[in-house]
């Protein structure tokens, strides 16, 4: 995907139309909007160009921020040939002609910029394919993705190049870019202060999205400036950036999940209507809000997991949009219900313990003796039945023979678990009891 100002390969005729973004592209890395934090002086791109060691670099960020943008300005600013190639429509053999005219041009005293673009569309057996080039210098390799390079990107290659974070453009940004599109176009949007912002959020951090919506809104012919809502009715609102199996489901998901584990039911119900506007599954949903109220509510609050299953089995028969409704309620019941992770804390620990002595026989007494020699051997041998102790409870032991007792589960003082702790020192008074250890 090209990406904030890219460019064509060769100048347009003269009296050749050019989109507005065409015309606005930056000529110098000081004209880049929006991405301060990395070109300023003491911002990584920054402090190489000043100390003039400028090394292969991964672009991250979402579409629409500079990309390619900065990757062109990086070459002029470094006196590098620049090449663009896009993962998407070039195979070996095209890389093979590209790596041949780097050689060519490093062999006559000039360097090669390659930019990259959705880096991560390569396979990883093409991703090595980079790696000589770059330790010997026949390229300076720039590539850009949209996707988290740590699960896109072999380990090898990004041993070798730095990560560069950009990010999406904000209000302030993109009404700098709309107010430099106006100087351009030498008039005014025809918009009231409302619509124009609205027209602001239409483009979602989205540098490219907004200038073509400003040359929509600029084509229109209007005497009186448009409100939100005539504005609404010309311009369709730009779907959210949003792919279910990407990066942007998973960091959406975490949003929710830590919104509700921090108990604020209206950042919760954001991020819940967030995945459902981008198209996520009701249905995946509803598993994770269960997840949510097993391991974050747990024993604090019973209740939390009935009420997620019975929201989920109530989307099941009413469907969308209907369904979503008892979701929703499920989130600020879980966002609101006291919160635990008594029991996951525990449940963990057990494992751990299980993993380290899990050859350990259980004690004999609680075994059964089906036959006359495993009584011979003692299995059975001492079994005190609770139900016949006048409080209900023996005490025995029922850890393995010579295993020092643990503690898995210590539940806090919120919630249920109030009750839940009172319960353990009342069994653990009565086990103390039992082996001689006094009141």
């Amino acid at each position: 995907m090209a990406d904030l100002f890219d460019s064509a390969p060769s100048a347009p005729a003269p009296g050749t139309p050019r989109p507005l973004a065409d015309r606005l592209r930056p000529k110098a890395l000081s004209e880049v909007i929006g991405q301060s934090a990395v070109l300023s002086p003491e911002g990584p791109l920054g402090a190489m160009l000043a100390a003039h060691s400028l090394s292969s670099l991964i672009l991250w960020g979402p579409p629409g921020v500079g990309k390619t943008t900065i990757a062109r300005l990086l070459a002029d600013e470094t006196d590098l040939h620049f090449v663009q190639i896009s993962a998407i429509f070039t195979g070996v053999p095209d890389l093979k002609k590209v790596f041949e005219a780097a050689k060519i041009r490093r062999q006559n005293g000039q360097g090669t910029l390659l930019f990259v673009d959705e880096i991560h569309r390569f396979n990883k057996a093409q991703q090595d394919g980079f790696l000589p080039h770059m330790e010997d210098g026949t390229i300076l390799l720039v590539g850009a993705t949209t996707e988290n390079p740590s699960f896109e990107l072999n380990a090898a290659l990004l041993s070798r190049a730095q990560v560069i974070v950009l990010e999406r453009l904000s209000l302030a940004d993109l009404e700098r870019l709309a107010q430099r599109a106006e100087k351009e176009l030498g008039r005014a949007l025809p918009l009231k202060a409302p619509a124009r912002e609205s027209m602001l959020e239409m483009a979602d951090g989205d540098g490219r999205a907004l200038l073509n919506l400003i040359e929509q809104v600029a084509a229109w012919r209007t005497d009186n400036p448009l409100d939100r809502e005539e504005l609404a009715k010309r311009l369709m609102r730009r779907a959210a950036r949003y792919d279910k199996s990407g990066d942007e489901h998973y960091n959406l998901i975490s949003a929710l999940h830590k919104s509700i584990r921090g108990s604020d039911p209206d950042a919760a119900l954001y991020w819940f209507a967030r995945m459902l506007e981008g198209g996520e599954d009701p249905r995946f949903l509803a598993r994770r809000l269960t997840r949510m109220a097993v391991e974050d509510i747990g024993l604090a609050d019973p209740q939390a997991q009935a009420i997620c299953i019975d929201s989920w089995q109530t989307y099941e028969r009413l469907g969308s949009p209907e369904g979503e409704l008892a979701l929703a309620n499920a989130v600020v019941y879980l966002a609101l219900a006291p919160k635990s992770n008594g029991v996951y804390t525990a449940y963990k620990a057990a494992r751990a313990s299980a993993r380290e002595t899990g050859s350990l026989m259980p004690p004999k007494h609680i075994l059964n003796a089906p036959t006359r020699l495993m009584k011979d051997v003692g299995y059975g041998a001492g079994y005190a039945y609770d139900h016949d102790a006048d409080d209900g409870f023996s005490g025995q032991d029922y850890f393995p023979e010579g295993m020092k007792r643990p503690v898995f589960y210590s539940p806090p003082e919120r919630g249920f678990e109030r009750e839940l702790n009172k319960r353990i020192e009342y069994f653990a008074k009565l086990r103390s009891r039992r082996h001689g250890g006094g009141a």
